[in-house]
């Protein structure tokens, strides 16, 4: 896994990244601020990027490739669209990491540091941007929860299903 410093031209934000949902919920201004707290992240399919149980202090934007959470040794969850994001909740809630993620293949990430960016932008002085970040996270999250919460109906069926079949026997 190689880590490389993002440094940019303020007046010349790549197209790219102008695209990604979570960085476009920004100001030009505040986009500019979270772009000097980031770094690129390049892997390898099996690079380590979260570890379970690591402090946390990074969200990660999936640039390119495919990534996989992992808790326990086992896969959750698969991750290969350009603009995922990993590893927001632990380093909002200055929780450990809850899941490994690893590289499948060969990836991209942009990795945006949540401790520097409270240092170059104290909370209590800049409400605005943290109000867009925190509303996008919510966001992120109830979708999450949406799609997690259809999956468990779905599964209550299949049992509910398999209860009748075996009771039927």
């Amino acid at each position: 896994m190689q880590e490389y410093a993002y440094i940019h031209d303020e007046d010349d934000i790549p197209a790219p990244l102008l695209e990604v949902p979570f960085l476009e919920a920004f100001s030009k201004e505040h986009l500019d601020q979270v772009l000097h707290a980031s770094a690129f992240i390049e892997c390898e399919p099996g690079d380590e990027i979260i570890a379970e149980g690591d402090e946390a202090s990074r969200i990660f934007i999936l640039l390119a490739g495919e990534v996989a959470v992992v808790k326990g040794g086992k896969q959750l969850v698969r991750m290969n669209h350009a603009g995922d994001i990993f590893g927001e909740l632990a380093a909002l809630e200055d929780e450990v990491r809850s899941a490994s993620v690893v590289a499948v293949k060969d990836s991209f990430c942009l990795a945006v540091d949540q401790k520097f960016l409270e240092h170059i932008l104290p909370k209590d002085d800049n409400p605005a941007f943290y109000a867009c970040l925190y509303e996008f996270i919510a966001k992120l999250t109830t979708k999450r929860l949406k799609a997690t919460s259809q999956y468990l109906a779905k599964l209550d069926e299949e049992l509910h299903q398999l209860r009748e079949a075996l009771a039927a026997k």
